[in-house]
């Protein structure tokens, strides 16, 4: 199988990191997130880790506030995506929320890159205040899975729509 990257998005608590572990029970599997280098930052400063709607948005600005002064999300994001690329992993999952970010790391990856947008009926209308998590609806993604059904199938699920949709 070639190396593919997905480039996973979606609400919070839809179950994304849930499809990548499911995911890795297939395939070799890395998964990142471009928040990574922000939580630790805020982890430096003071934040608990605890996902409160304040420290969601606080995330959301400091990721902002680090891309315009050294891009460092994207920076990470590239980092590891030359390291995925030397690994043994067939697929790597990189957690981004904003769109034109979303689009950016896509056009720096090529080909071997899609999107998927990871949905849950029941979050559907949830809004958390802040442009990261609001605003994942605003991609045009190139597959999305449902992630509706209990989750005993949801492994069956995963596998199913990566056996489908992979390269």
């Amino acid at each position: 199988m070639e190396k593919q990257v997905f480039i996973i998005n979606g609400k919070g608590g839809v179950g994304k990191d849930t499809v990548c572990s499911c995911a890795a029970q297939f395939y070799r599997v890395r998964n990142i997130s471009s928040i990574t280098p922000i939580v630790e930052i805020a982890r430096f400063a003071g934040w608990n880790g605890e996902k409160t709607l304040a420290a969601r948005r606080m995330l959301s600005q400091l990721k902002a506030v680090f891309t315009e002064f050294n891009d460092l999300s994207f920076t990470y994001c590239m980092q590891q995506y030359r390291a995925f690329e030397q690994s043994e992993d067939e697929l790597l999952f990189i957690h981004v929320r904003e769109p034109e970010e979303i689009a950016r790391l896509k056009r720096a990856i090529g080909g071997v890159c899609r999107t998927l947008l990871v949905r849950r009926s029941d979050l559907a209308q949830k809004q958390y205040g802040n442009r990261s998590d609001d605003a994942v609806e605003e991609y045009p993604y190139d597959l999305y899975f449902e992630n509706a059904a209990p989750l005993e199938t949801l492994p069956a699920r995963v596998h199913d729509f990566f056996e489908k949709n992979l390269k």
